[in-house]
């Protein structure tokens, strides 16, 4: 810690490296374990998890950049085992959004110069490629890819499982185990790929596959589809996960193009 300002009341774990010209602010607590980089920050109401990195230039707890903060106390949470690398921004809540809290899940990792605005929800094992910026209340499910340089509209809804190409514009909620990509954003298939590497089965697989067919190809609307499936598919985690995500979307969900359908 020789050359770094740590707040003595700051709540340091064991095993914490924290590198020269780094700032740790009084209401911080760091858990065991976990590597702070040379030059970064870590503004007060932020908690870190066990066996964290946090590279050079990082500013963790950073304002909210919303004109609605009134200066109130809010918080940042990461989990464990996230790596956050060079000059990622990750804001505090708001009391406006009543959440008071960004939030990042455990194994995560965002790239470099990735920004997670106020009152955020990323969950667990989720990538966010280099220069992807969320904006204020985007909420990221488990597992969810993030291509490089893509933006999220607030309120934005990405599902888990979901992979979204580089560039992607996120204007509408991106459903659960989906492919993505193009302007407009459009769904083109699901994630195959990442699906195997989790150990979903091909019985899993297909029941999404054609669960999606319905609602994208059934000539359908959201609504409609959704009974459908509702009726004629039995109970399963993944029409769940399906249905649930889309009943709670308040921005809809994003469009099918099949000139990106993928050969399967």
């Amino acid at each position: 810690m020789e050359n770094a300002f740590v707040h003595p009341n700051a709540k340091i774990g064991k095993n914490v490296v924290i590198s020269p010209f780094s700032m740790i602010a009084e209401h911080v607590e760091i858990g065991d374990g976990t590597w702070i980089g040379p030059y970064v920050t870590i503004n007060d109401f932020v908690k870190i998890g066990k066996n964290c990195k946090i590279f050079n230039g990082a500013v963790i707890g950073a304002l909210p950049q919303d004109l609605k903060f009134q200066g109130e106390e809010s918080y940042v949470e990461i989990g464990n085992n996230v790596m956050i690398r060079e000059f990622c921004t990750v804001s505090r809540g708001t009391a406006a959004s009543g959440k008071l809290k960004t939030a990042i899940g455990d194994n995560t990792f965002l790239m470099a110069y990735v920004h997670v605005a106020h009152d955020c929800r990323v969950g667990s094992h989720v990538i966010l490629v280099s220069y992807v910026g969320l904006a204020g209340e985007t909420d990221i499910d488990d597992w969810a890819i993030i291509g490089g340089a893509s933006a999220a509209h607030q309120f934005s809804k990405i599902g888990a499982h979901s992979m979204l190409s580089g560039g992607s514009m996120v204007g509408k909620d991106v459903p659960p185990y989906a492919m993505a990509g193009k302007r407009p954003l459009s769904f083109c298939g699901i994630n195959i790929v990442g699906l195997k590497r989790r150990g979903f089965t091909m019985e899993q697989i297909e029941r999404i596959r054609d669960i999606y067919r319905v609602i994208y190809q059934g000539g359908m609307n959201v609504s409609a589809a959704c009974r459908k499936v509702e009726e004629t598919f039995p109970e399963s985690d993944e029409k769940r996960t399906i249905l649930d995500f889309i009943a709670a979307s308040k921005r809809g969900i994003i469009k099918y193009d099949p000139k990106l359908a993928p050969e399967e």
